[in-house]
């Protein structure tokens, strides 16, 4: 039997465990186009993926089941599967024994290239850079791009700044990070090539062990949104000497992805159409996250350190997207989104993105 399950439940397992919003929320009603969408998924059963670090009795899956008790008066029947390793997920996700998943939009890149480069190093300068992006990629125009063989990508939900976390502040320039050992997602090899650029070492690495590398003294820098920041303890790596600088080296999210042979066609707009009316709650806990973080670990960067990073990160963006790292189609996208916040930026004038 097609396992289906309705917009609104669907989108509530999502931003619930992302967002740790409260259990007894309610939940969101879908307007006239999402509730038809709806009525087709009666009586439908799915089994909705769900990476939750501490597991099933995890907080992630602890919401997910509550809103799976309001699901029930929409006719939904969901099977909820928690993963302590989002690479297993995603891999079920692709092998058929799930439905949909959650998973971090870095990850998508193996389902969907255009939207895995959507965190690109400094394509998305600041959360209104992202308001927009995420507003253009929910357009109906934009459909054909979010579909990939029988996989589509059915909302995307920011997670905030990336900034750079050491554990000795005397790490406060380019110079620096040489030599320094960095934390770098495994299966991301843009990241490791950035590092290299630096002149640092890159250690592979994962979401469920890195931070844990740079709590022990693995390794001397990580890069990381502040949603992390208390729930891997990071500040048990920085310690009295270490620093957080406020500088974003990019804006990472979440993605939602369907199997399309799971789902209703019309499904996967409707979802992105709602999920982006649904992100400035994710800015607001992502800011009472931010503010989280103790005065004391904050630094800023320089304008000569700043501008040089721009410089560095730019340079890192047009190469890895000539080797394939990154679709040319989102880099156009967020250079776009770029220039019209900013339109006499130097690059505006440039045709290399």
């Amino acid at each position: 039997m097609s396992r289906f399950l309705s917009l609104p439940a669907l989108l509530a397992l999502v931003l619930l465990p992302v967002f740790s919003l409260p259990a007894q929320a309610v939940m969101p009603q879908p307007d006239a186009a999402q509730r038809k969408a709806l009525e087709s998924m009666k009586g439908k059963n799915v089994r909705f993926c769900i990476f939750d670090p501490v597991g099933a009795n995890g907080p992630a899956m602890g919401y997910a089941k509550d809103y799976l008790l309001e699901g029930r008066k929409w006719g939904i029947n969901a099977e909820l599967r928690a993963y302590v390793d989002e690479r297993v997920a995603a891999e079920d996700l692709k092998a058929g024994l799930c439905d949909a998943a959650a998973i971090t939009t870095l990850r998508t890149k193996q389902f969907n290239h255009f939207v895995g480069s959507l965190d690109a190093v400094g394509g998305v300068p600041d959360n209104a850079h992202m308001r927009d992006v995420l507003r253009s990629l929910a357009d109906p125009k934009m459909a054909p791009l979010m579909i990939k063989g029988n996989f589509e990508v059915a909302g995307l939900i920011p997670l905030g700044s990336v900034y750079v976390m050491v554990r000795d502040r005397a790490i406060n320039s380019i110079e620096k990070a040489a030599g320094k050992k960095v934390a770098v997602m495994e299966w991301d090899k843009s990241q490791a090539k950035m590092v290299q650029r630096l002149g640092a070492q890159p250690v592979a690495s994962d979401i469920t062990n890195f931070a844990g590398k740079f709590n022990n003294g693995q390794v001397d820098i990580i890069a990381a949104p502040a949603v992390a920041f208390k729930p891997l303890e990071i500040y048990r790596g920085l310690g009295d000497k270490g620093a957080v600088y406020r500088f974003p080296l990019a804006m990472l999210s979440a993605s939602i992805v369907l199997r399309r042979d799971r789902f209703p066609p019309e499904v996967g707009q409707k979802m992105r159409e709602f999920v982006v009316t649904q992100i400035e709650e994710a800015y607001k806990y992502i800011a009472r996250e931010e503010a989280g973080i103790e005065a004391r670990y904050w630094l800023d960067l320089t304008p000569a350190d700043k501008a040089k990073y721009l410089g560095l990160m730019r340079e890192a963006r047009l190469s890895m997207t000539a080797e394939g790292d990154y679709d040319p189609r989102m880099m156009k996208l967020l250079k776009r989104v770029r220039c019209k916040n900013a339109p006499g930026s130097a690059e505006c004038s440039l045709n290399d993105e």
